[in-house]
């Protein structure tokens, strides 16, 4: 199990009722100057976080099973990370990349041509954030294929902006009322295996979606396709063996750039390094964010040298792109990362994990599937005897585990999965008391 040295004890301890006094009081500040548009998850704030637990401004120390959607996965606060923020705000906090050079930047892009998937040379540009890396990748391979089309996953979720939000599959909350959307996107069925037909193996999916393809869209066309390896948003949705291995066969075919969307799945999340490892599978490009940074704000797209090179001087950068002080805690965050063999650390949490809730499934009719693969885990729950999503058990399971200190969050398309991101360094006693919560609330629905 990795080590850890962090100032908030690893505890849970629940002082008040959630939220509490000072919660509500920062809650009525927030409403009289934060857009009402702005949603938090949970109604606790926070004060101080390290490793695995979040204690809010009424000294409630609460179990954090989101990691801040994937991001903080080497722990809240990680002290290797702290000291290399510390010392580069010292030295300089920005020049920008594209003005002043600095070393940081080209090591990071160094650490990601080392550890994303495939022996080839690759290259980087770095950003700030997920969608933007997404969008870049699709510059990259327009620029590259002299193509228009773009085709993208039901389920999927690629980011906020124009561009992104016409890729993402699920209108509420993301895209209703913000359209007209960039054009040429076409979506394409994912595989789902809990609600595709049954007996369907993961090549028929793949075909599947390549008839729809070919026929609406033809080869000739496609510039990329942009795929999570796990559909994230989508709910944790976890392809049928073969997808992959087909859909890459098919795009080397025809010259179409397969972009891995790795933003909520890379980095040791998934038991590897990156989850499309697990395919077998090397991409052309990979887009990454989240947990690249340990809480610093940073993105990137890697690739195959020939793709990211094609395009024209100053076609890509951005004035925060790279910058310096999310470039060091990058570096720091990677060689925890490798130093700690967190993907090592991801695959005993999900030992750990589906033991307990594979064991409750058997008791509480609405599970439908416990999935997911390293610490990117999902119970789906539905309507028992039936598919029928149930987002108002989802939403009843939440609450419950927050009442009592421990944070989950929802997802999927229909808000019916319960989604378990936790920090990798969490220590297995630690995690299993949030199981034992988690575990009391999914037995709440059975009655």
């Amino acid at each position: 199990m990795p080590t850890q040295s962090v100032a908030v004890e690893q505890s849970r301890s629940v002082l008040t009722a959630i939220p509490g006094p000072a919660s509500r009081a920062l809650a009525e500040r927030r409403r009289t100057v934060v857009s009402a548009a702005v949603g938090s998850s949970v109604p606790v704030w926070a004060a101080r976080a390290g490793g695995a637990i979040v204690e809010d401004v009424d000294g409630n120390r609460l179990i954090d099973l989101g990691a801040g959607i994937a991001v903080t996965s080497v722990g809240a606060s990680h002290p290797a990370v702290v000291a290399a923020v510390q010392e580069q705000v010292a030295a300089f906090t920005h020049t920008c990349f594209m003005v002043t050079p600095y070393e940081s930047y080209v090591a990071v892009a160094e650490a990601l041509s080392r550890v994303t998937p495939g022996e080839h040379e690759k290259h980087s540009v770095l950003v700030n954030s997920g969608a933007e890396a997404v969008e870049n990748a699709v510059k990259i391979a327009r620029r590259a294929t002299g193509r228009p089309a773009v085709l993208v996953l039901d389920h999927a979720y690629h980011g906020r902006t124009n561009l992104t939000m016409a890729m993402t599959a699920k209108a509420m909350p993301y895209k209703t009322g913000f359209g007209p959307f960039a054009g040429e996107i076409y979506r394409v069925p994912a595989s789902y295996p809990l609600r595709d037909p049954a007996g369907m193996t993961g090549e028929q999916a793949a075909r599947r979606l390549i008839e729809v393809a070919e026929r609406q869209v033809g080869t000739d066309q496609i510039a990329a396709l942009v795929a999570e390896p796990i559909l994230g948003e989508g709910g944790f949705l976890v392809p049928a063996p073969g997808f992959w291995t087909t859909l890459r066969e098919w795009t080397t075919a025809h010259g179409i750039v397969l972009v891995a969307d790795e933003v909520q799945s890379g980095f040791a999340r998934t038991g590897a390094m990156f989850a499309i490892e697990h395919e077998g599978v090397v991409p052309d490009l990979v887009t990454t964010a989240k947990g690249i940074g340990g809480g610093m704000p940073l993105a990137a797209v890697t690739g195959r040298a020939d793709l990211m090179d094609v395009v024209h001087g100053g076609g890509l950068g951005g004035t925060f792109g790279g910058n310096p002080v999310a470039c060091a805690a990058a570096l720091a965050t990677i060689d925890v990362y490798e130093r700690e063999d967190l993907p090592a650390a991801a695959r005993a949490i999900e030992a750990q994990v589906t033991a307990r809730l594979r064991e409750v499934a058997t008791r509480v009719p609405a599970i439908a599937e416990v999935r997911g693969r390293g610490a990117m885990l999902a119970i789906e729950l539905v309507r028992p005897g039936t598919l029928e999503p149930d987002k108002a058990a989802a939403a009843a399971v939440a609450a419950a585990c927050l009442a009592q200190g421990v944070l989950v969050l929802t997802c999927g398309s229909w808000g019916n999965v319960i989604r378990l991101l936790p920090p990798l360094v969490i220590e297995p006693a630690l995690l299993d008391d949030a199981l034992d919560v988690l575990s009391a609330a999914l037995e709440g629905l059975a009655g």
